[in-house]
């Protein structure tokens, strides 16, 4: 699997997708080992809506470029150095 991560980390929507991952992950491996958040603060149901918009944004191509079959980035797509601006 060949992916331009210099690129993809220039790329705000994928860096909010990342956060939202990695928000998930932390929470789930707390979980693991007894630690859970207080939801005195936050009701269970605020806590789901989070979780869902975090593993949506997880979920909208955090990895996966739509312009190219597969999971790989196009050969074009591993050369660029910088976020490609598009002319409007």
């Amino acid at each position: 699997m060949k992916i331009n991560w210099k690129i993809r980390l220039q790329s705000k929507v994928f860096v909010i997708s990342l956060l939202g991952l990695f928000f998930l992950l932390a929470q789930q491996v707390l979980a693991v080992f007894g630690i859970n958040w207080d939801y005195t603060v936050i009701n269970d149901q605020l806590t789901q809506v989070i979780n869902t918009v975090f593993l949506i944004l997880a979920l909208v191509g955090v990895v996966k470029d739509p312009t190219t079959e597969g999971i790989s980035d196009s050969e074009n797509a591993m050369e660029y150095k910088a976020l490609r601006k598009d002319d409007k």
